[in-house]
Protein backbone atom coordinates (compact mmCIF):
# COMPACT_ATOMS: atom_id res chain seq x y z
CA UNK A 1 0.00 0.00 0.00
CA UNK A 2 0.81 3.66 -0.62
CA UNK A 3 2.90 5.09 2.01
CA UNK A 4 4.04 8.63 2.91
CA UNK A 5 6.03 9.63 5.56
CA UNK A 6 6.96 12.81 6.46
CA UNK A 7 9.87 14.50 8.50
CA UNK A 8 12.36 17.63 9.51
CA UNK A 9 9.91 19.73 11.10
CA UNK A 10 10.32 21.71 13.92
CA UNK A 11 10.33 25.24 15.71
CA UNK A 12 12.57 28.14 14.00
CA UNK A 13 13.50 31.81 14.31
CA UNK A 14 12.52 33.60 11.52
CA UNK A 15 15.00 34.18 8.63
CA UNK A 16 15.75 30.25 9.21
CA UNK A 17 15.84 27.17 7.31
CA UNK A 18 14.59 23.24 7.62
CA UNK A 19 14.81 20.50 4.87
CA UNK A 20 11.54 18.53 4.85
CA UNK A 21 11.71 14.65 3.76
CA UNK A 22 8.98 12.15 2.80
CA UNK A 23 10.02 8.65 2.33
CA UNK A 24 7.29 7.02 -0.16
CA UNK A 25 6.55 3.44 -0.38
CA UNK A 26 4.06 0.91 -2.48
CA UNK A 27 3.85 2.28 -5.51
CA UNK A 28 6.17 3.33 -9.15
CA UNK A 29 7.68 6.78 -7.37
CA UNK A 30 9.44 7.80 -10.28
CA UNK A 31 6.38 7.59 -12.53
CA UNK A 32 4.53 9.78 -10.57
CA UNK A 33 4.46 14.00 -9.34
CA UNK A 34 5.02 14.74 -6.33
CA UNK A 35 3.55 17.53 -4.09
CA UNK A 36 3.56 19.38 -0.98
CA UNK A 37 1.27 20.64 0.91
CA UNK A 38 0.50 22.99 4.17
CA UNK A 39 -2.39 23.55 6.34
CA UNK A 40 -1.98 26.77 8.90
CA UNK A 41 -4.79 26.77 12.06
CA UNK A 42 -7.86 27.93 10.48
CA UNK A 43 -6.94 27.73 6.64
CA UNK A 44 -7.78 25.63 4.08
CA UNK A 45 -4.48 22.68 3.20
CA UNK A 46 -2.60 24.70 0.14
CA UNK A 47 -0.78 23.22 -2.50
CA UNK A 48 3.03 24.35 -1.64
CA UNK A 49 5.43 22.80 -4.32
CA UNK A 50 5.54 20.45 -7.27
CA UNK A 51 7.81 18.20 -8.71
CA UNK A 52 7.17 16.26 -12.05
CA UNK A 53 8.06 13.30 -13.01
CA UNK A 54 9.00 13.64 -16.53
CA UNK A 55 12.28 16.78 -16.68
CA UNK A 56 11.92 17.06 -13.19
CA UNK A 57 10.41 20.31 -13.55
CA UNK A 58 8.98 22.37 -10.25
CA UNK A 59 6.03 24.70 -9.47
CA UNK A 60 5.98 26.73 -6.28
CA UNK A 61 3.02 28.58 -4.20
CA UNK A 62 3.18 32.54 -5.11
CA UNK A 63 3.74 32.69 -1.12
CA UNK A 64 7.21 30.60 -1.38
CA UNK A 65 9.10 31.28 -4.71
CA UNK A 66 12.67 31.71 -4.01
CA UNK A 67 12.66 30.48 -0.85
CA UNK A 68 11.86 27.13 -1.12
CA UNK A 69 13.25 24.34 -3.10
CA UNK A 70 11.83 20.72 -4.12
CA UNK A 71 13.77 17.87 -4.77
CA UNK A 72 13.64 14.09 -5.67
CA UNK A 73 15.75 11.19 -5.35
CA UNK A 74 14.28 8.42 -7.59
CA UNK A 75 16.99 6.04 -6.44
CA UNK A 76 15.53 6.55 -2.89
CA UNK A 77 12.35 6.91 -3.45
CA UNK A 78 12.60 10.85 -1.13
CA UNK A 79 10.79 14.23 -2.08
CA UNK A 80 12.40 17.02 -0.12
CA UNK A 81 11.68 20.75 0.46
CA UNK A 82 14.34 22.98 1.66
CA UNK A 83 12.75 25.97 2.90
CA UNK A 84 14.89 29.29 3.53
CA UNK A 85 14.12 32.75 4.88
CA UNK A 86 11.26 31.38 6.71
CA UNK A 87 8.67 34.11 7.80
CA UNK A 88 6.62 33.16 10.92
CA UNK A 89 3.13 33.01 8.20
CA UNK A 90 4.41 29.72 6.87
CA UNK A 91 4.19 28.09 10.51
CA UNK A 92 1.49 25.01 9.79
CA UNK A 93 1.84 21.26 9.58
CA UNK A 94 3.76 20.33 6.28
CA UNK A 95 2.31 16.70 3.89
CA UNK A 96 3.51 14.79 1.26
CA UNK A 97 1.12 14.00 -1.71
CA UNK A 98 0.73 11.68 -4.09
CA UNK A 99 -2.47 11.62 -6.55
CA UNK A 100 -2.62 8.50 -8.41
CA UNK A 101 -5.54 8.46 -11.61
CA UNK A 102 -8.60 6.24 -10.50
CA UNK A 103 -6.67 5.98 -6.55
CA UNK A 104 -6.98 9.69 -5.94
CA UNK A 105 -5.04 11.86 -3.46
CA UNK A 106 -2.49 9.75 -0.38
CA UNK A 107 -1.11 11.63 2.44
CA UNK A 108 1.27 11.46 4.92
CA UNK A 109 0.68 11.87 8.39
CA UNK A 110 2.37 15.49 8.28
CA UNK A 111 4.88 17.56 10.14
CA UNK A 112 4.51 20.74 11.94
CA UNK A 113 6.58 23.90 11.04
CA UNK A 114 6.83 26.56 13.62
CA UNK A 115 8.51 29.66 12.59
CA UNK A 116 8.66 32.46 15.62
CA UNK A 117 11.05 33.97 18.07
Amino acid sequence: QVQLVESGGGLVLPGGSLRLSCAASGFAFSTYTMNWYRQAPGKERELVAQIFSVGGSTNYADSVKGRFTISRDNAKNMVYLQMNNLKPEDTAVYYCNVWRPARGDFWGQGTQVTVSS
